[in-house]
């Protein structure tokens, strides 16, 4: 893995460890109403499609004002843990029984008021997905995801683009995704890949995340996801593959070759039992990795750069396998703007670490990435700041209490408390 002369750099100033804002390249925000609600072991709850169910359970009941309070809520511990920029991968997009709203992108902007009222940058990537799955019938709640028709999400895509384009702090990007194989078919693929390029913005897809996947894949196009968006032409450098786990050989050299973005998101992936990306064969391969915090069931950036390599010690039963301290640093901030498609603004967007923290302390800059990377955690930060302005002071957000407030109004509506 190589950051590259233009990586940034970490300084020591005043008793502080000061390093560039974190960025969280993966997010279902909503999804951060479940934690600590499906953890029971129980038959149904210990499969991932139980966990889907109390996902779609929840999704039932959210409302523009729920969105806004979770997301924000979200945000504000990303925030705390010293992220400064985010990619929330958006696919609820109408009422219940899948009614658009009278303006189509209103939860879409929900999530990004609340990234705005937080401080935080987003890339709102507003997801496609047009079926259920392949000779599948949605049930209830994703009607809430499913658009009728490509057309639809290219003009919500426009009419997102228009609203945030002249945007005065570069705070909010727009980018294109599919959801998965599953959820469009091959021609929908295609176009909106053509739509990115076209418009030069990120294109983002889940692939390979589960076995299960890789069999429905295979069921209907006789390979898997990987290797038919690799046949078709849709890899490439704007290309982020969100988990990429279940891989076989040639796919991990198609993503290299074509550089594109794999986002790795450990802590959901360890959550839900997905099994184990092979990150040193996608980085010799060429491919560039980011982090995501995905369905936020554990919201520590630290974490989620340093389980890159360590999980990939586990897998291959041996120490040092793939990444240093600098490399994380360069997967937790460079790699993880670009695959949002924002321009990283290391004087702007920042991140203060108390030098005394006991995570920390007594460290020296030739091995402060290593310790900061493999052993900081949230405590450690101080402040942080995005384009210049100070959003967390003392290591909380000035705003925290309201948007706690308005976050425990949201979970008592939804019956979670």
């Amino acid at each position: 893995m190589n950051p590259g002369n233009d990586a940034p750099a970490i300084r020591f100033e005043a008793g502080r460890w000061i390093i560039p804002g974190l960025a969280t390249a993966h997010s279902h925000a909503f999804q951060r109403a479940l934690r600590g609600r499906t953890q029971r072991r129980t038959t149904r709850a210990g499969t991932f499609r139980g966990w889907r169910d109390e996902m779609y359970r929840l999704v039932q009941g959210i409302g523009p004002d729920d969105l806004y309070a979770i997301s924000r809520f979200a945000y504000t511990e990303l925030a705390m843990s010293g992220v400064t920029a985010v990619g929330e991968f958006h696919y609820v997009h109408h009422g219940p029984g899948g009614r658009p709203y009278e303006v189509r992108t209103e939860l879409a902007d929900a999530v990004v008021r609340a990234a705005l009222d937080v401080g935080i940058r987003i890339c709102l990537i507003r997801t496609a997905y047009l079926r259920a799955g392949y000779r599948q019938s949605a049930v209830p709640a994703q009607e809430r995801f499913i658009d009728p028709s490509i057309d639809l999400v290219m003009q919500d895509l426009d009419d997102l683009r228009t609203r945030y384009a002249d945007d005065p702090h570069v705070a909010v990007a727009v980018a294109a995704a599919v959801h998965s194989v599953r959820a469009v078919p091959i021609p929908g693929i295609r176009t909106l890949a053509a739509y990115a390029d076209e418009h030069d913005i990120p294109f983002h897809m889940h692939v390979s995340e589960q076995r299960g996947e890789l069999e429905e894949c295979r069921a209907e196009h006789g390979t898997t996801p990987v290797a038919l968006l690799s046949n078709e032409g849709v890899l490439s450098p704007r290309f982020v593959a969100v988990h990429a786990t279940h891989l076989e050989d040639p796919e991990v050299s198609a993503l290299g070759e074509n550089h594109s973005f794999v986002c790795i998101c450990r802590t959901t992936e360890r959550d839900l039992g997905d099994g184990l990306p092979p990150t040193s064969g996608l980085l010799d391969a060429g491919a560039r990795l980011c982090v995501g915090v995905d369905s936020h069931a554990c919201e520590n950036a630290f974490e989620e750069a340093r389980a890159v390599e360590l999980d990939e010690r586990s897998r291959l039963e041996r120490r040092h396998a793939t990444a240093e301290g600098r490399d994380l640093l360069d997967a937790a901030t460079r790699q993880g703007y670009a695959a949002c498609g924002l321009e990283p603004q290391w004087q702007e967007d920042r991140v203060h670490l108390d030098g005394n923290d006991p995570s920390i302390a007594a460290i020296d800059l030739d091995c402060a990435p290593d310790a900061i990377f493999f052993g900081a955690t949230p405590r450690a930060v101080e402040s942080v700041v995005v384009a210049g302005r100070q959003i967390i002071a003392e290591g909380c957000h000035a705003q925290y209490d309201e948007t706690l407030a308005l976050y425990r109004k949201s979970l008592k509506k939804l019956q979670l408390i």
